[in-house]
C-alpha cells in the first residue's frame, strides 16, 4: 500500500512507482503460463496458413515469440490483447480474456493500491492492453513499411486515447511488467508534473499511434522508470509518457490496466467494463472470469455488425500537427 507521502508524490508528480506489490508466483506466472497456450495456438495457425515452417514448440515463450516475429516480421499483438481493436472487428477477431488476467484484475493486492488513489467503488475500465515488445531489431520490416509495431511507444497521455466524455473521469493507469523492464528493455519514461496542465494535442499518423508533437511538449524533463517483476507504476490520466526502445536481446512484456470510480464514463462505451470492487454494494462485483469473457464476446459480435463508434477525437490537420 502506498504511504501518505507516496500519495502526495503521486499528486505532485503524476506518477508513482511501487515495488514488490504483486506476488509473481501467484499472480504473474499464471498469466505467463496462460499465454503459452495462446502462442501455441498462433504458431499452429501460422503453420496451417503456410506462413511459418514449423510451430517451434520445443522453445519456451520468449524465444518462441521472437522466432515467430523474426520469421514473419509481425508481432500479432491482437492475438494477445484482452481488448478489441478500434476498427475492422469481425466475428473471429482474436483477443484473449483468460482467467489468469481476470484474477489479476480482481486481486486484492492490486485493488488495494487502486482504492488508495480513486476510492472504494472501483470499475475495471475496458481500455486494457498487453504489450509484448521484442528487441526492436526484429521488427525492422514492420517499421520500414510504416505498420504499427510494438516498438517504442510515442509520447501521449492516456486521457488522449479515450473519448471526450471521459475527460472528467478519474481514470488511473496501472502499468505492470511481466518481465524485467530496465531502460535497455524499453521501460516507460514520464514527464513529471505534466498531468497538471491541460490535455495536449495528439497527432494521428505515427506508426506507433497517436503522438504529442515535440513542438507542443518538450522531452527534456523526461524521467525513465525501470521496474522489476512484482512492481507497478501508477499513472495519472494526463501524465505524458512514452516507452524507450527495446535494445536488449529479450522481450519486454507488460500489462497496462485502467480503473475508474464506478459510474464515471470509461471513454470506451462500446467496450465492456465491470465492477471490480464495491465497498457499498459487494453483490455488484463481477467474480466470474467466464462472464467477463462473455461480455467481450458479445461486444465482438455487436461490433462486427456495427463499428461506427468514433474512438479518435484528433485531427491530423491541427496546426500543431503540421
Amino acid at each position: 500500500m502506498p504511504t501518505l507521502d507516496q500519495l502526495g508524490e503521486f499528486d505532485r508528480q503524476g506518477f508513482l512507482a511501487l515495488h514488490r506489490v504483486l506476488d509473481p508466483a501467484t499472480l504473474l506466472d499464471p498469466i505467463v503460463a496462460e499465454y503459452d497456450t495462446v502462442l501455441d495456438r498462433l504458431a499452429r495457425h501460422l503453420v496451417a496458413a503456410g506462413e511459418l515452417p514449423e510451430p517451434y514448440d520445443d522453445l519456451e515463450f520468449a524465444p518462441r515469440f521472437m522466432r515467430i516475429v523474426a520469421e514473419t516480421g509481425q508481432t500479432f499483438s491482437q492475438w494477445f490483447d484482452p481488448a478489441l481493436p478500434q476498427g475492422d472487428v469481425s466475428t473471429d477477431t482474436p483477443l484473449w480474456t483468460g482467467p489468469a488476467i481476470f484474477r489479476l484484475l480482481t486481486s486484492d493486492a492490486l485493488l488495494d493500491v487502486v482504492e488508495s488513489v480513486i476510492g472504494p467503488e472501483i470499475y475495471a475500465n475496458p481500455v486494457q492492453h498487453v504489450r509484448i515488445k521484442p528487441p526492436e531489431r526484429l521488427v525492422a520490416r514492420e517499421l520500414a513499411t510504416g505498420q504499427h509495431a510494438l516498438a517504442a511507444t510515442s509520447w501521449h497521455q492516456d486521457n488522449g486515447v479515450v473519448t471526450p466524455d471521459a475527460d472528467g473521469s478519474e481514470i488511473l493507469t496501472v502499468w505492470i511488467p511481466l518481465t524485467r523492464a530496465s531502460t535497455r528493455h524499453g521501460c516507460l519514461t514520464v514527464i513529471p508534473g505534466s498531468h497538471r496542465g491541460d490535455l495536449y494535442t495528439h497527432c494521428p499518423g505515427s506508426p506507433a499511434g497517436l503522438e504529442i508533437p515535440e513542438s507542443v511538449l518538450g522531452r527534456d524533463r523526461a524521467v525513465p522508470v525501470p521496474l522489476d517483476r512484482g512492481d507497478v507504476l501508477l499513472l495519472h490520466r494526463r501524465t505524458a509518457h512514452a516507452s524507450l526502445s527495446n535494445t536488449s536481446d529479450e522481450i519486454r512484456w507488460s500489462l497496462d490496466l485502467r480503473f475508474n470510480p464506478t459510474g464515471q464514463p470509461t471513454g470506451r462505451s462500446v467496450h465492456p467494463g465491470f465492477v471490480a470492487r464495491s465497498r457499498s454494494r459487494p453483490a455488484s462485483e463481477l467474480r466470474d472470469a467466464g462472464q467477463w469473457s462473455a461480455l467481450w464476446e458479445d461486444a465482438r459480435a455487436r461490433l462486427a455488425v456495427d463499428s461506427t463508434f468514433a474512438y479518435n477525437r484528433w485531427d491530423s490537420d491541427a496546426p500543431a500537427c503540421a
